[in-house]
């Protein structure tokens, strides 16, 4: 976002042309796309207002952040069952698998959702991740299931870059900080998985390797899938989700984000006055004829014009190149970072403290970690709302400042974690961590905030696939320091810990450059 902000608190006002060219070329976008832009977050604003129709939108985006989490946990989770029942070489495998569909997932549907619009990603993606959810649940083998898990992965990845993305862009400025909210759904996901495993796992499950047929195994086999694919019912058949405004005015059609923004309002008990002349108008195009493609013409002038037109612009200035740089490259530190520790959490559980290690302990203390995620999410949602409202707190570094404390934080706690000798101290050090990770959620609410409309799916998709391709890693991580550390338990749990934290602290630094700071400023 630029540093040039004009408040307005009319909706009849009218900027001219000029006075976007210097803030849009900083931005990446056209000059008459940012003043259309600015003339639609007026009008959100003073006109429609958050009402009935964003409340439903964020139940239902974080809904996808959800389940995003639900299937990273999930996974880790029931890794000791899969390994039990199938035998395979190495039960790691099954995350790779996951990850490998993360990373084509991020990336298909985050660039779809700038060539082709929001709303098919955002329909079909849980329904991909819930099919073939349910389907790996009746696999009979590894290579199947781990087939079957890659699939899930591809549906699932699309929902972190494109749900935050169709959020930010149907709400006003004065409450884009519930986009740092949404983090609080990304934790529910973990508390969900963990809350499922403990009496699942726990009852309908193996316990040796020497008899475990698939009917004494099924506490993990379907129920992921199955609530995975009602979420989906629930965005799909019941929510009636509108095509995003900001990106219809980036392809030329005035006329649909002016019936988008109507219908809004219409939900929302409000009326409208922003018409298509005004939007011509302040963009300084008196065009008032346009002929409407069908779906089949919009895919193809698409696909046909593509090549890096969406990223190239992401780069156009020193200013945001380094931006765009190095938000990518905190994806990527979290991305590896995260998964270190909490994708092999149970095992820490189990290995740092032996003699304290029976499964009902861990899942419980599994589960206490998790819930410590939601008011970690909901204090950076305080913080970020109150950055926006406090010139002081903006003058430290709003965003930017939140994210760096909240992350150095996690790698402190995850650190202390290593020298855990009791169960007291395992569990102490592992909910500090879990409150603190959640805080870095304001690097999801930052990113989409960051990236201007008509290449914010591209931005978010970028991000999250280097997230993911980083990821990939941690069970590499995990495998080598295993096999490093030998027969000591202790040292092969704490290596890729160790990992975690300096990686936690690397990103932490590295928040303090971003030159770009968007609190208080409106999404374009």
């Amino acid at each position: 976002m630029n540093d040039i902000e004009k408040e307005s608190s009319s909706p009849e006002l009218v900027y001219s042309t000029e006075d976007f060219t210097v803030a849009a070329q900083e931005d990446g976008v056209s000059a008459a796309y940012e003043a259309k832009s600015r003339l639609i977050n007026e009008h959100l604003q003073n006109e429609i207002g958050f009402g009935r129709y964003q409340l439903q939108l964020f139940m239902l985006t974080g809904l996808g952040w959800a389940a995003d989490n639900i299937w990273l946990q999930g996974v880790a989770i029931i890794l000791p069952q899969i390994q039990l029942e199938l035998h395979p070489v190495r039960v790691e495998f099954t995350t790779l698998s996951l990850y490998v569909g993360l990373i084509l997932g991020a990336s298909t549907w985050g660039i779809l959702a700038d060539l082709i619009g929001r709303r098919l990603s955002f329909n079909i993606t849980l329904f991909i991740a819930g099919v073939f959810g349910v389907a790996a649940g009746g696999a009979n083998n590894f290579t199947t299931l781990a087939a079957l898990v890659a699939c899930t992965g591809f549906g699932v990845g699309g929902n972190l870059p494109v749900d935050g993305a169709i959020f930010l862009e149907f709400i006003p400025q004065s409450h884009q900080w519930l986009l740092t909210l949404l983090s609080a759904w990304w934790a529910l996901g973990q508390l969900f998985a963990s809350l499922v495993a403990w009496p699942l796992i726990g009852n309908f499950s193996c316990t040796s390797a020497d008899d475990c047929p698939k009917s004494s195994n099924m506490g993990w086999r379907y129920t992921l899938g199955g609530v995975t694919l009602i979420m989906w019912i629930l965005r799909y058949i019941v929510f009636d989700l509108q095509e995003s405004p900001k990106y219809l005015i980036s392809k030329g059609q005035d006329e649909k984000a002016i019936k988008v923004l109507e219908h809004i309002a219409r939900v929302n008990g409000r009326t409208i006055t922003l018409t298509v002349e005004s939007l011509r108008i302040v963009s300084g195009t008196q065009d008032a004829t346009s002929t409407p493609l069908t779906t089949r013409q919009l895919i193809k002038q698409s696909f046909s014009s593509f090549s890096l037109s969406h990223v190239t612009p992401l780069f156009s200035t020193r200013r945001l190149a380094i931006n765009t740089t190095i938000t990518i490259l905190l994806w990527g530190l979290i991305g590896l970072a995260y998964p270190l520790f909490n994708g092999f959490i149970t095992l820490y559980l189990t290995t740092q403290v032996p003699s304290d290690s029976s499964v009902s302990t861990t899942y419980r203390n599994y589960s206490i970690i998790s819930v410590l995620g939601v008011p970690g999410s909901i204090i950076a949602c305080l913080v970020v709302d109150w950055t926006r409202k406090n010139k002081s707190a903006f003058a430290m570094g709003g965003r930017k400042v939140t994210m760096a404390v909240s992350t150095a934080l996690t790698g402190v706690f995850l650190f202390l974690f290593t020298t855990s000798k009791t169960t007291a101290a395992v569990l102490g050090y592992s909910c500090a961590s879990g409150l603190t990770q959640l805080m870095y959620g304001v690097l999801y609410a930052y990113t989409p905030e960051v990236f201007p409309a008509p290449h914010r799916g591209t931005g978010d998709a970028l991000c999250s696939a280097f997230n993911r391709i980083t990821g990939i890693l941690a069970p590499v991580i995990k495998i080598v320091t295993t096999t490093a550390a030998g027969t000591a338990a202790n040292d092969a749990a704490n290596g890729p810990i160790f990992v975690s934290a300096s990686l936690f602290l690397v990103a932490a630094m590295l928040m303090l450059f971003l030159p770009i700071e968007t609190a208080g400023k409106a999404a374009l």
